[in-house]
């Protein structure tokens, strides 16, 4: 395995594109969560965990998702409409809409992950979080 991918689990994508939002969200919370720790850490980030706070909330990934949403295959796009209208609560740190955003971009960082493609999971961070190589 190369080290400087996350290891993923390789699942029958209609296995994991029928899985329902919030197991999908949950995941890719973690995913995106450990995407994050890696790049901090291997950067040499003085306190990584301050740093974090500017990827991992709802509004830093609400505006991710608005840049990745041109870039998003038929797939992503569907698993991101679907997650993003099955958000029924938020945080008072962000707006509804941002909240649904946030969610719908875990469901596809987790359908990206479970497919076992790392090569795009990264691909979209970048992209997604103004990352260059």
């Amino acid at each position: 395995m190369d080290e400087k991918q996350i290891p993923s689990p390789v699942t029958d994508k209609s296995k994991a594109y029928l899985m329902p939002t919030s197991h999908l969200a949950y995941l890719g919370d973690a995913v995106m969560e450990l995407m994050v720790r890696k790049k901090l850490v291997t950067e040499g980030i003085p306190r990584p965990q301050e740093k974090a706070a500017s990827y991992v909330t709802a509004v830093a990934q609400s505006a991710a998702a608005e840049r990745l949403l041109p870039v998003f295959t038929d797939e992503e796009a569907d698993i991101y409409k679907r997650g993003r209208n099955n958000t029924h609560t938020s945080p008072k740190s962000a707006t509804h809409t941002q909240y649904s955003r946030a969610t719908g971009l875990e469901c596809v960082f987790a359908y990206v992950y479970l497919c076992g493609d790392t090569k795009r999971l990264q691909e979209l961070f970048n992209i997604g979080f103004n990352v260059s190589e």
